[in-house]
């Protein structure tokens, strides 16, 4: 009965929408810790799973540890994603990336600060969205999972690396 009460989050861009270039800063790539750049440039037309997130929480850091195994049994297919943290102070959170990412071994899974906690203005990501994963390839948008605080469980989690298959075929 609860269920029917909590509106689903809408969040962020939605099917058959266009991917938009944003920076970010990198917090944990050997390579471009750091710097600031446009994973969805870097990328290009590959699939893409872009996380956008507004908390580091045991659950996110499940989420990440599964896309990382994913990037591997996918390297084949030009697998990529990357983890956005959106936050007005983003420098809270360098530090933190950087470690959970040694820590759980997220070597080819970028975890990366945007410097507004409302996320890049063209991708639209709800304000009451605790997490936004948007899958994409060819730079249009195949999958949108949205979640409000506390929705992100074991449950979700599956049903978003399940979701893998739309860009991957």
């Amino acid at each position: 009965f609860a269920m029917l009460l909590h509106a689903e989050v809408k969040s962020g861009l939605q099917i058959g929408d266009y991917a938009d270039a944003f920076d970010v800063k990198d917090c944990s790539s050997a390579q471009t810790r750091g710097k600031t750049l446009c994973y969805r440039w870097v990328y290009g037309g590959r699939p893409v799973v872009a996380v956008f997130t507004r908390s580091v929480d045991d659950n996110m850091v499940s989420l990440a540890k599964q896309l990382q195994a994913k990037l591997f049994e996918n390297s084949n297919k030009q697998l990529r994603a990357f983890v956005v943290v959106l936050s007005d102070k983003p420098k809270k959170y360098e530090g933190q990336l950087s470690e959970l990412a040694q820590k759980n071994r997220l070597r080819t899974l970028p975890l990366t600060v945007f410097k507004d906690a409302k996320g890049p203005p063209d991708y639209k990501i709800a304000a009451n969205a605790e997490v936004t994963v948007l899958m994409w390839t060819g730079l249009q948008v195949q999958a949108n999972h949205a979640f409000a605080a506390g929705e992100l469980n074991a449950a979700a989690i599956d049903k978003v690396i399940t979701s893998l298959s739309t860009i991957l075929e």
